[in-house]
């Protein structure tokens, strides 16, 4: 590769007979180089052994840090039938993984230069210094495993000024590079099985890159693509119709329906530009977008993307032989999205992602492995905006189809035979399985392109009126003074929304731009008087739009009114000094919807639209306020505010007729009272007031009262109680006005229990 003024070159041979190049600091190379990159990605491939026909294996062996890894083996037309698995070591943990499988089913190149060789898809593992692998011939077959078999460790180093500034150690220069071990201990066996000169790590980052079958041919060839491990395919330098041939001159970047969505530059993500400097080439356009993943870890941080690019970058041209990373883009489960495939993003830069279809289209591969995860929204939103940019520079609806003309004869996962030369339906937007025969890019992912789909053609999916501010919901209709802020949601993500428009009646109201940030879900506007439709129409980038369902509202400002003023009635109950029992008793409408009543003083209390009276308790001898306020769904209220005093007349303020006896107790209101068991003895008391009661105490051997009002006899009282109760309320009596009454009791002397005993009578004023 070319030699960076920065980095001093050199080399040791190792011995097993590897040989590690390594690296160190020269300042005076390049001064600004401090604090801009700690470790630059290297690449260490360790031999596997074992001298059986059927198995190869590395045991557990300590190793420098990496983060990715697979196994390759010499000769790209080799297949590898059988398994290989890996387990590897956590730097942060101390703990060996799992055992992981990796996609050995990697299609041959049909014309491969003899510097490429066959590999396996890799695999993102996390910053691990130790690594084990076994790769065991499959049961059956006849054939030896390939020659030159190794594992290949991936550190995708720290190369971006703000990953050098994350991660730099104390005092460690931020321009320092690790230099390579030179004596084969980065390889050291942890166990007396792995012997200590077969294991030495081989950095190949100073090796030249070799050329990946992408490049033009004399002949017209078709070669294979990476894939994913489920089933990773040949790269494909295009197909056998000579009107899609690429070039490499560089074509006008046409413009697009669709905005350009944020792309991490390849130097943004730490791209050494050196191991690959053959030209790009171009197709004639993009007519599809084909959807990957690149398998391995989920839980990685997108503090990390970067690092998880550089290292397939790295894998797929120092350890496959590949002339560049095969994806055109990458996208992380943050929605991040990177550069892949050098050559310009706004450009149709033929890529090495699906076999037999790479020269109509382009390819985007998500970190991580969705067979049974579901990718993030954020990720499927950035694969949207990306492939609504990318065909919308050709005229094409992400939502539609198109014709391909398939570069290679081949089966595809659902059993669909392509034959070269011919062409072929496929959604603009597709999965890799479509193309070719492999689970990528996983089904979970699969099973959301249509979601992908609909979000970047548009129209706004889902769209509806969340919530109405300013106003009450009552059934079906808002109610509302006229001041209204509307509230919306949809399903598309706001970063493919143009704008919203507000619609009443039918007419824009209000026009809302969607922001940068995509947190444009509300406006507002004023409405007349009346009844109206109230609707939200979204604008997606594609032009489309989609209107919501209009929601009811009714602006008017007539306020509820007390029919029947807030009026205080005496109740059953235990009478105190301090408290006595009434009913609370209103009215009230609207000529709308009425949505509650409150009380306010002398305590608080709501009530419903149906409800029209209320037990409480009120101070006897003072004056009290009862104050209530009647609201409407639009917000309009009005409030009644009358004040009653409820008066305690003793025994004593009565005037008498026949033989009655005083007790004392304090268990009397005011300490007395008056009992009697004289047949026909009476008391008799005179008030201005709208209500009454009669106060007795009850026992097992009470008797019997008549009451009369104003002269007239109305009821017959039993005072008998099987308990012993005092101050009770026993009868009352209220009008529909405050008037002069007399109340009258009347001993009926029944036989057994005569007795009456009167504690007073209470009426309100």
């Amino acid at each position: 590769m070319k030699r960076r003024a920065w980095l001093t070159l050199g080399a040791v041979v190792l011995g097993g007979g590897g040989v590690v190049t390594y690296a160190v600091a020269n300042p005076s190379g390049d001064p600004g180089a401090a604090g801009r990159a700690k470790r630059p990605v290297k690449v260490y491939d360790l031999a596997l052994q074992g001298a059986s026909a059927d198995k190869r294996e590395l045991p557990r062996t300590d190793t420098r840090q990496f983060s990715l890894l697979g196994v390759s083996w010499t000769g790209a037309a080799k297949r590898l039938d059988g398994t290989a698995q890996v387990r590897t070591r956590s730097v942060e943990t101390g703990k060996w993984s799992a055992w992981h499988d990796l996609g050995l089913d990697v299609d041959p190149l049909e014309k491969p230069d003899a510097r490429v060789r066959g590999a396996s898809e890799p695999l993102w593992v996390g910053s691990s210094d130790g690594v084990q692998v076994q790769v065991v011939r499959k049961n059956g077959t006849t054939g030896s495993l390939p020659r030159g078999l190794e594992v290949n460790l991936v550190d995708p180093g720290v190369v971006t000024a703000a990953e050098a500034k994350a991660t730099a150690a104390p005092g460690e220069p931020a321009g320092f590079v690790a230099a390579a071990s030179t004596d084969g201990a980065s390889a050291a066996p942890t166990d007396s099985a792995a012997p200590t000169d077969s294991t030495g790590a081989t950095p190949t980052d100073t090796a030249p890159a070799p050329t990946d079958t992408t490049s033009p041919a004399p002949t017209d060839t078709t070669t294979p693509a990476p894939t994913d491990t489920t089933s990773p395919t040949p790269t494909d330098p295009g197909s056998a119709s000579p009107s899609t041939s690429p070039t490499p001159t560089v074509p006008p970047a046409p413009p697009s329906t669709a905005p350009e969505p944020p792309i991490t530059s390849r130097a943004d993500w730490g791209a050494d530009e050196s191991i690959s400097p053959e030209a790009p080439e171009y197709n004639a356009d993009v007519k599809a977008v084909f959807v990957h993943h690149t398998d391995g870890a989920n839980d990685y941080s997108c503090a990390d993307s970067a690092s998880v690019v550089r290292g397939i970058y790295a894998y797929h041209v120092q350890v496959s032989g590949w002339k560049d990373i095969g994806y055109n883009f990458l996208v992380d489960k943050c929605g991040t999205l990177f550069e892949g495939r050098k050559g310009g993003v706004d450009l149709p830069v033929l890529g090495a992602h699906t076999y037999g279809w790479n020269r109509e289209s382009a390819g985007i591969a998500v970190l991580g492995d969705y067979t049974s995860t579901s990718a993030s929204d954020a990720a499927l939103t950035s694969i949207a905006r990306l492939a609504a940019w990318k065909l919308g520079q050709y005229g094409a609806d992400p939502a539609g189809t198109t014709q391909l003309t398939a570069g290679a004869t081949q089966t595809n996962y659902f059993g669909t035979t392509f034959t070269a030369g011919s062409t072929y339906t496929f959604q603009r937007i597709s999965g890799h399985r479509n193309g070719y025969n492999t689970q990528c890019p996983g089904s979970s992912l699969y099973a959301q392109l249509p979601t992908v789909r609909a979000w970047a053609s548009g129209p706004v999916q889902g769209l509806k009126v969340a919530s109405v501010g300013g106003a009450g919901l009552s059934g079906s209709t808002y109610y509302t003074k006229g001041a209204i802020t509307v509230k919306w949601t949809s399903t598309t993500p706001s970063s493919l929304i143009s704008s919203h428009q507000l619609l009443v009646d039918g007419q824009t109201a209000a026009t809302v731009t969607a922001t940068a940030s995509g947190t444009a879900t509300s406006a507002g506007t004023t409405l007349a008087p009346g009844s109206h439709t109230v609707a939200v129409r979204a604008v997606h980038q594609s032009g489309k739009t989609a209107t919501s369902a209009a929601v009811n509202v009714v602006a008017e400002t007539t306020a509820p009114t007390f029919t029947t003023t807030p009026k205080l009635s005496l109740r059953t109950g235990t009478v105190n000094t301090s408290a006595v029992p009434v009913t609370l008793g209103w009215k009230a409408t609207d000529n709308a919807a009425l949505r509650y009543v409150k009380l306010l003083t002398p305590t608080t209390a709501t009530f419903g639209p149906t409800t029209t009276s209320s037990g409480r308790t009120a101070a006897s001898g003072t004056a009290t306020t009862w104050s209530m306020r009647a609201y409407d769904y639009a917000g309009n209220y009005s409030t009644s505010s009358p004040a009653y005093t409820p008066v305690i007349l003793q025994e004593s303020a009565a005037a008498k007729y026949g033989s009655w006896t005083t007790r004392s107790s304090t268990s009397y209101l005011g300490g007395q009272s008056y009992s009697s068991g004289s047949k026909g003895a009476s008391l008799t008391w005179t008030f201005t007031g709208r209500s009454a009661a009669w106060v007795v105490s009850r026992a097992s051997s009470s008797g019997q009262a008549y009451v009369y009002v104003d002269g007239t006899k109305v009821a017959t009282v039993d005072l008998q109680s099987s308990t012993t109760l005092y101050r009770q309320a026993i009868w009352t009596r209220t009008w529909s006005g405050s008037a002069k009454h007399t109340v009258k009791i009347v001993v009926v002397g029944t036989t057994g229990r005569p007795t009456v005993t009167t504690d007073g009578l209470v009426y309100i004023k």
